[in-house]
């Protein structure tokens, strides 16, 4: 795990920079710069841009990091190689969007139509965002995650925040600011290719022919069944809130998004954890190292609950205090439930540890896509029979049941295959110090300014948190871990 924690406390440190810009943008910019039938063009145009990437991406990105491993040379050509099959991929797309490009329309001609003169600029958002996934997807391989993650989560959020800037200083008009997105996605994506640059792994390479016998075939057979369930699942994660703009409004969608974005700081952890993780598991498949594997399993299950269960009763309980500080609260504060609602479903992804990733390259990944596929269905359906019950609290609770069902079809097979245990005494401990955290915070009220709130809850549950740990004995490997990649100054550029 010593490669694995200087990478992940380095992602960790960059996603949360990324979380304090996404928080000023998300929870004060954008609500106060935009009215929230803009907010909501906004983020629907680029939710549908990147819904496309995995479709144009062929499953280019995780067929780079199970494969790169199998190559002692050569890498160059493999992802000159993977550039070339994803722009394919990027081609049909475009094809197919602009060939169904009526019927898109009139999902959103009712509820939304504002939505629709911003069309134009969904595929330049799926151009450089999928071109950056795949140079994001090769430096990983090299487990050079840290200043990807940087330029996807700081760099990208950062842009955003100066363009919608601009727009409240009406130095320019609204469609610029929506034309402005695909300038900020391209240079998100110049800037990995720099990066890559700069450590000397990118050079364009048509040796193709060098490969190893039967290593293409192989590669693309992979790459297209994981597509099919990478797709499904982006399509599990997006689709929520495209269908709230079409089957509500623009502005349910902007509450939507406020509270879902809230609610996304739980897992950060697990999406710094997992980038890293990723080689590191396709390595001990390719060595058959089973055993390795379960034990990551059941480590990263216990590290990522023990932070992210703080953080979740931390937002739960700071919750009405937040929206205190979004301008036209009146109006976002409808999204109070969502919030609290995905954080759950958050949790349970968290507990069940890196089962996809563990799915995705192991030699059973083909039951992933019937799983992610069957899954992406399911929300579908789910969500047109509970948003028009419940409004967006139906999507939030849709998102919620399809996160539980997913990672416990996905626990369940891993354990007949593999034997693979996430779960252990250290899990309840673990879960029975968040309740016991969480029942004095809950029943005590402290009339103070939100601010002040914050800061005194905020402290309150830490303490509280760590003298629970102490009790239970639990947590005490991770603040060591903690401790030590702190202490440490070698980390990798």
């Amino acid at each position: 795990m010593g490669k694995v924690a200087k990478q992940s406390i380095q992602t960790t440190i960059f996603s949360y920079l990324g979380v304090v810009i996404g928080y000023i943008n998300v929870l004060w910019l954008y609500p106060y710069a935009l009215d929230a039938s803009q907010l909501g063009i906004f983020r629907t145009i680029q939710d549908l841009g990147l819904l496309f990437v995995p479709f144009a991406q062929l499953g280019v990105g995780h067929g780079i990091t199970r494969f790169f491993p199998q190559l002692k040379s050569n890498h160059s050509a493999f992802l000159t190689y993977g550039l070339f099959f994803s722009l394919v991929g990027f081609a049909l797309v475009s094809i197919i969007f602009l060939g169904f490009k009526n019927s898109i329309i009139d999902l959103f001609a009712v509820n939304s139509p504002e939505v629709i003169d911003f069309f134009g600029i969904v595929l330049l958002i799926t151009l450089f965002a999928l071109l950056a996934s795949i140079m994001d997807a090769y430096s990983r391989s090299y487990v050079k995650v840290a200043v990807p993650t940087l330029i996807r989560e700081v760099f990208l959020r950062l842009l955003t925040g100066i363009l919608v800037g601009m727009y409240l200083l009406k130095w320019i008009a609204f469609s610029d600011v929506m034309a402005g997105l695909v300038i900020v996605y391209g240079l998100s994506f110049l800037g990995v290719l720099v990066y890559l640059l700069w450590l000397k792994v990118l050079v364009l390479d048509f040796r193709w022919n060098s490969f190893p016998k039967g290593f293409r075939s192989s590669f693309i057979q992979f790459s297209l069944v994981t597509f099919l369930a990478t797709a499904a699942s982006t399509l599990i994660m997006k689709i929520d809130s495209i269908m709230v703009s079409s089957m509500i409004s623009l502005e349910a969608n902007a509450i939507y998004t406020i509270a879902f974005s809230m609610a996304l700081v739980i897992e950060l952890p697990r999406r710094a954890i997992s980038q890293v993780v990723m080689p590191v598991i396709a390595d001990h498949f390719a060595k058959g190292n089973n055993k390795e594997i379960n034990k990551l399993y059941k480590q990263v299950s216990n590290r990522q609950l023990f932070v992210c269960l703080l953080l979740f009763i931390g937002l739960w309980a700071n919750l009405d205090s937040l929206y205190h500080f979004i301008p036209n609260r009146d109006i976002y504060e409808a999204g109070k439930y969502v919030v609290i609602l995905i954080g759950l479903g958050k949790l349970l992804d968290v507990v069940f540890s890196v089962n996809g990733e563990i799915l995705v390259f192991s030699k059973h990944y083909h039951f992933n896509l019937i799983a992610t596929i069957g899954m992406s269905v399911f929300i579908i359906v789910l969500n047109y029979l509970m948003i028009p019950l419940y409004g967006i609290e139906g999507a939030a609770m849709a998102s919620v049941a399809v996160m539980l069902l997913f990672n416990l079809v996905k626990y369940i097979f891993l354990k007949i295959k593999f034997g693979f245990e996430p779960f252990s005494m250290e899990t309840a401990k673990i879960i029975s110090v968040g309740i016991l955290t969480s029942i004095p915070v809950y029943l005590v009220e402290l009339p103070l300014d939100p601010f002040l709130s914050i800061v005194v809850t905020s402290l309150a549950i830490l303490f509280l948190y760590l003298l629970m740990s102490r009790l239970f004995n639990v947590g005490r490997e991770e603040w060591e871990w903690v401790k030590n990649r702190i202490k440490k100054d070698d980390y990798p550029q």
